[in-house]
């Protein structure tokens, strides 16, 4: 019988993408379980705001840790969390950091590239040292999603070959590292998405943004994974504020 991990892995078919629609607590893991989810994914904007946090680590690891836990202990579904930056820079906190993350019973988690309440992105060679890092401390099964920020942090009509070709020396050097996935928040030009997916060694990860590309479109490019991030919380709040608007007006 395959365990958690290689289940989970095998849900990451390029072309025929898992949908992982992201959730920020038990109730909501359980509500998208009992929709028909595959897998549960944590997003750290979600859980932030849920908790009257801003996004980009201020949430007291701590308190991320037990969130994940408790998510973890209340559905029968693969687990995996978003875990931005790891809570550190230096590859060897980084990995203490990755085992209580590991301990936690999740399968896996995104680690994003961009320097948490700073500028840019942490070098190629930095950033593959702590994806290393991580893999030492999770272990060699844990699904790693290396995520860039590369075209999060560029304007969508910046978005161009050259800068898929940045990606790409992106993605080789993080596979060569240890990671499982490759997670491009915000790149949505099919062709450019196409070309990339075409170049990974290892899958790519899109994600549904308000005028983004169908899931079909999204498969047809080569993609294997598609997370929500923080949409499905804030249309969620948005229909809960006009409900009680109603309620008490």
């Amino acid at each position: 019988m395959p365990s958690r991990f290689e289940t989970f892995a095998a849900l990451h078919v390029p072309g025929d993408p898992v949908v992982l629609y992201n959730i920020w607590d038990v109730g909501s893991a359980q509500a998208v379980a009992r929709a028909g989810a595959k897998a549960i994914a944590t997003g750290s904007h979600p859980v932030a705001s849920a908790n009257g946090f801003p996004d980009g680590e201020t949430v007291p690891i701590a308190f991320a840790l037990a969130n994940a836990s408790r998510i973890i202990a209340a559905v029968e579904l693969p687990v995996t969390v978003d875990f931005e930056g790891g809570y550190a820079v230096d590859p060897g906190a980084l990995e203490h950091n990755f085992s209580l993350l590991a301990a936690t019973g999740a399968i896996g988690c995104n680690f994003e590239d961009q320097v948490i309440g700073g500028e840019g992105l942490h070098p190629l060679p930095l950033q593959s040292q702590r994806i290393a890092a991580a893999r030492r401390g999770t272990g060699a099964n844990f699904f790693i999603n290396a995520r860039t920020d590369l075209f999060l942090k560029n304007k969508p009509e910046t978005h161009d070959a050259a800068m898929v070709d940045e990606a790409i020396a992106r993605v080789l050097a993080f596979a060569d590292a240890g990671a499982s996935g490759f997670f491009v928040p915000r790149l949505g030009d099919l062709k450019l998405v196409e070309k990339l997916c075409r170049a990974s060694p290892i899958p790519v990860n899109a994600i549904a943004y308000p005028g983004a590309p169908t899931k079909a479109q999204w498969a047809t490019a080569g993609i294997a994974r598609i997370s929500h991030g923080p949409f499905p919380l804030n249309a969620l709040m948005k229909t809960f504020e006009e409900m009680a608007r109603a309620a008490i007006n």
